[in-house]
């Protein structure tokens, strides 16, 4: 089909894993079960080649997230995270200097992964280094992409997609996701010095950054929230013709995520906006409710 960019994914890998393989794996493994608390069982509903490729992936990630996220001196993490961007091209070449390097570089052959996206993601990671400050919603949108959208153009690849708009929908979708961390987390973030949301945005509505560390929930944060939260919809709803396009199991994992983090949007409309007295969460009784709902995409229903 001219025009129609197809990657098909490789569900059922009957491969026997050398055993230093088969070893890296389970280390990337280790770390998405201890880490990916809301991913990681969704993980489940893909055959285990998938499973894997989406653990080494999100291994990954997390080491670096992990580079950026702990204590320490600034530069120290900068020197930390060109290291961690330099063993991967050196990984690629063939000296894996990390537990986890076997398992992704056979991950991003097989699957046909994009090395632009993981290095896009050490990027994103890099820009958190930085106080954070956007000025317009395009800012924001571009550290959405880094650090979102990003992590979905290489999982799409894992699960396998039809359609040259794939990967235009599976951006949506981090932005999406991202924008719904941003809201859920405004309270902590601003505590620690970070106000994620657009100076342009907190101006239209006579809201300050003082006001948002300080956790001011009046009818100005509530008029900045319908606003965030409709931008936010906006953007799932762009990226839900993804779902038809992407393979059974890779479509059950992409809904079940979507409509869990969606869901976060009707937590905060119900409390009022309040981001700030507790964390937002899903239900763990509506959690369920999502994945079931999700379950007739794995065969295709």
């Amino acid at each position: 089909m001219e025009g129609v960019v197809v990657v098909i994914a490789e569900p059922h890998d009957s491969r026997v894993l050398s055993a230093p393989l088969a070893a890296s794996y389970a280390a990337c493994e280790t770390i998405a079960r201890r880490a990916a608390s809301s991913f990681y069982p969704m993980f489940r509903f893909l055959p285990a080649a998938q499973r894997r490729a989406m653990c080494a992936v999100y291994a990954f990630m997390r080491i670096a997230d992990d580079i950026g996220d702990e204590p320490g001196i600034v530069d120290n993490k900068r020197e930390q995270l060109q290291h961690w961007r330099e063993s991967l091209g050196l990984a690629l070449a063939g000296a894996a200097d990390h537990a986890i390097h076997p398992a992704l570089v056979d991950t991003v052959r097989r699957y046909n992964i994009p090395i632009k996206y993981l290095e896009a993601a050490l990027d994103g990671v890099a820009m958190d280094l930085s106080p954070a400050h956007y000025a317009t919603f395009g800012d924001l949108r571009n550290y959405c992409y880094h650090v979102a959208s990003v992590v979905g153009l290489a999982c799409i690849h894992i699960w396998g997609f039809a359609g040259e708009r794939a990967e235009d929908y599976a951006v949506n979708a981090g932005i999406a996701f991202q924008l719904t961390n941003i809201l859920r987390d405004l309270g902590e973030d601003a505590a620690r010095g970070r106000v994620y949301l657009p100076s342009e945005d907190l101006n239209r509505f006579g809201y300050s950054a003082e006001q948002l560390r300080q956790a001011v929930c009046d009818d100005r944060f509530r008029e900045l929230m319908r606003f965030q939260i409709a931008r936010a919809r906006e953007f799932y709803a762009a990226a839900w013709p993804l779902v038809p396009m992407l393979q059974p199991a890779g479509r059950t994992v992409f809904v079940a995520m979507a409509k869990t983090y969606r869901a976060l949007l009707d937590v905060m409309e119900r409390r009022d906006y309040d981001v700030f007295s507790s964390r937002i969460r899903v239900s763990r009784w509506r959690k369920l409710m999502v994945v079931l709902g999700a379950l007739p995409a794995r065969w295709g229903w």
